[in-house]
Order: C-alpha cells, then structure tokens, then sequence
C-alpha cells in the first residue's frame, strides 16, 4: 500500500515538475501579499496618512473607523500605511510604535489586552490575572515607554458583537491617565451598521475621523487583477478574456477584490493541473464553481455556535413548511433548541442581530414586508440548500441529533 501511495504520489510530483509552466509566483494571488501600490485606493491612503502622521512627533493623531465590505482593501491599505510609518519613524527616530491585531483571531478582551502587553514588552501569563489587572499592566508600561502607541483593531466588530464594547470604552479612556505617552486608535470594521453596537460614550470619543472603503466595479478589478497577473504569471499564458470574466463575476455579485484573486488563482492551477498552457475564460467559469462551494462550507463550519443553532432554527422551520419565518418563530425555535443542547440562549434582539449577520452573510435572505396599519416585519428563509447545511452542521457531534429534533413550538406545523 505504501509503495502505491508513493507511486501515486510520485506521478503527481513529476507532472507537476515537468508540466505546464503556469506561475511565475502565485504567492502573489494571495490575500497575504501586500503590493507596492494599489489601484484606485490612493485618495485613502493619503487621507489615512494623513490622520497617522501626528505620530511621527510622537503625539496623540485622531482615532479612525474604517468601514466596508471584505476585499475592499480596508487592511492592506492600513498595513501598507503604517508600514510606511513605521519605516519613517525609524528614520526620524522618532518615539512611536504599531500594534496591529485581528479581533476576531484574539476573541476576548483578555487575549488583546494581553497582545497589546508583549507590544510593549510587559509580560503577562497567557491566562489566569483578572481581565482589570492585564489592562493596569498594560496602562502602567505604555506610561514608562513616553511614546505613542497606534492600536489597529482589525474586524473589531467581531469582538463589540460578542463581548460588547468594554475593550473600546477603556482604550477610548486610557488617554486620560497618560502623561508621557499617547494612545491612538484605528477600528476597521466589515460591518457598515458598526456603530449601532457602540454606547453613545464609546462612540463619541472613538469615531473621531472615519473612512469607506466602497466596492469596487468591474473596471477597477481589472485594472487590480491585470498588476497582479504582470506579477504572478508567466508572460502570454493569461488570456484577456480571463481577466475580464473574473472582474465582470466578481463586480456582478460583491466588489470583492480578494474574491477575484481566488478566483484567477484557482483558474490557473486548474489550468496547470491539466497542463494546459494558458488560463482561459473555461478555466475561470470552473474555478468559480469549485470557490463557491468550498466557501459556503468553510463559512458553515467557522459560523460561532449561536449563529449556528439559529441557522438551524431557520432548517427546522423550513422543514414544517414554514418557508418565510418571522424573527419570533425564529427564536421560539432556537430557545428550544439551546435548552436540548444545554446552551444558554441569547436574547431575542442579539438573535435578531445574528440573523442580520447571516442575511450579509449570504446564508439567510431576510426582507422586511408592510403589514398595513399593523406596522412592518421582517421575512426570513434560507439562502442555501437546507441539504448542504445538513451536511456540512451533522459533521460536528452536537448539532446532528438536532435535525431530528421536532420543537414542541412547532406542534401546530405539520412536518415533511
């Protein structure tokens, strides 16, 4: 068996070797790579440069929110920013220093603050202190450097809408009992509807300044993916027309220019794979196909708990024909489902928040009809194959009994 295995294995390695020559270096197709420039993004980053440039004295510059949708380019061009900064400062020698971290990657307040520590070399455990102690530590080492400090907060959002805003309210406040150093803070956020999660407090002292990242059309995408291309593959093997297929399916749906480069990334190693020895608009259709799926079952599979059991709530609803449910049915569903699971449900307005989150999502489709003098309420159904959620929710132990499960809510319904 293993020398097959090695065989197999061998074949493969060799095609791949003595095959097409596709990439030049498809590294840079991926959502990592930060280029030298970036299309249709110089107005941001001159108006972001100019916000950040305070800090090069090593005074207090204005906190920033940074809205739009993923692939925008909201954190590349923060990165390539303060990169250059950064750069600058050394220089300079001037007394300021970036701490860039991802919210949804740390997930508690406690992991950030802790992060935000080792920026400035305070250690601390990577548990077991109280959350009030890590944040006194990190106040009293930022004091003993006197400089400025530039905290990003990558997809803050992910940490406001499942902790609450007590990381912002304290970082928004710290400047207060500074003397020889400064805080600054850049939020960047995938959600536009941000700020309806922030106390009034919160929000007036963070949003100082605040910067949309639009989605771009299909011209601009072009004009990204062909800079790219230049780079990450080899001359006269992409094919215009697979340019073109690319921005046209992307600026169609979303804007997203990380989706794009997936998608003449995995059109090229299609090509390759079959040793073709060009990347054509077959190949960008096929790629297309392949992403979609493999996406929607990577989003399925890192969905957070709650989002997950609601999105069962919609199946099991879906199930008794109820093929357009209101937010009560909704709840009412899954507050049966956590007291089955053992979890401790959410209230109904976070539920209400999570369905928003899975209509942006994709995963539901959610619109609000006029109920005449009785008011408005929203319609919600599901925005993929009840079988695929199936699928890809009964791979994870807890929620595969679920699907059985009939809600005494739900008597009323007759089931399928």
């Amino acid at each position: 068996m293993h020398n097959r295995r090695s065989d197999a294995l061998d074949e493969v390695f060799e095609h791949f070797l003595h095959g097409s020559n596709i990439f030049r270096e498809r590294e840079v197709l991926t959502h990592d790579y930060i280029p030298e420039k970036f299309p249709h993004r110089e107005s941001e980053i001159r108006y972001l440069g100019e916000i950040v440039a305070p800090a090069l004295r090593g005074s207090l510059h204005s906190n920033v929110l940074i809205y739009g949708k993923t692939g925008t380019g909201k954190t590349a061009v923060m990165q390539f920013v303060l990169s250059s900064l950064t750069h600058k400062a050394k220089e300079l020698g001037s007394p300021m220093k970036v701490c860039f971290l991802n919210c949804r990657l740390s997930g508690t307040e406690y992991r950030i603050f802790s992060s935000l520590c080792n920026a400035i070399s305070v250690r601390v455990p990577f548990t077991g202190l109280a959350l009030a102690e890590v944040f006194d530590r990190f106040r009293e080492g930022l004091e003993s450097t006197k400089m400025a400090l530039v905290v990003v907060l990558d997809e803050v959002d992910a940490i406001v809408k499942s902790r609450g805003d007590f990381l912002l309210y304290e970082l928004t406040r710290i400047n207060e009992n500074l003397g020889q150093s400064k805080i600054s803070i850049v939020g960047i956020s995938n959600d536009l509807r941000f700020k309806e999660f922030l106390d009034p407090r919160v929000l007036s002292a963070l949003s100082e300044e605040e910067v949309i990242f639009n989605p771009y059309n299909a011209d601009q995408l072009r004009d990204i993916l062909m800079d790219r291309a230049r780079l990450a593959f080899q001359e006269g093997i992409l094919s215009e027309g697979a340019v073109k297929l690319c921005a046209a399916l992307v600026a169609a749906e979303h804007g997203d220019a990380r989706r794009a480069l997936d998608l003449l990334r995995v059109a090229g190693e299609l090509a390759e794979r079959e040793g073709a020895q060009s990347v054509l608009e077959e190949h960008v259709r096929r790629a297309e196909k392949r992403i979609e799926h493999d996406r929607v079952g990577e989003v399925l599979k890192s969905l957070p708990t709650h989002s997950k059991v609601v999105l069962l709530s919609v199946c099991i609803l879906n199930r008794a024909n109820v093929r357009h449910s209101i937010t009560g049915d909704i709840y009412n569903v899954y507050c049966e489902l956590c007291e089955e699971s053992d979890i401790a449900p959410l209230t109904q307005r976070r539920v209400s928040g999570l369905i928003n989150e899975l209509d942006v999502i994709g995963l539901l489709n959610t619109r609000v009809v006029s109920l005449g003098r009785y008011g408005r309420t929203k319609k919600i159904h599901l925005g993929i194959p009840k079988t695929f959620i199936r699928n890809i929710l009964c791979q994870d132990e807890r929620f595969a009994p679920l699907f059985e499960y009939v809600p005494r809510c739900l008597t009323a319904y007759p089931t399928e």
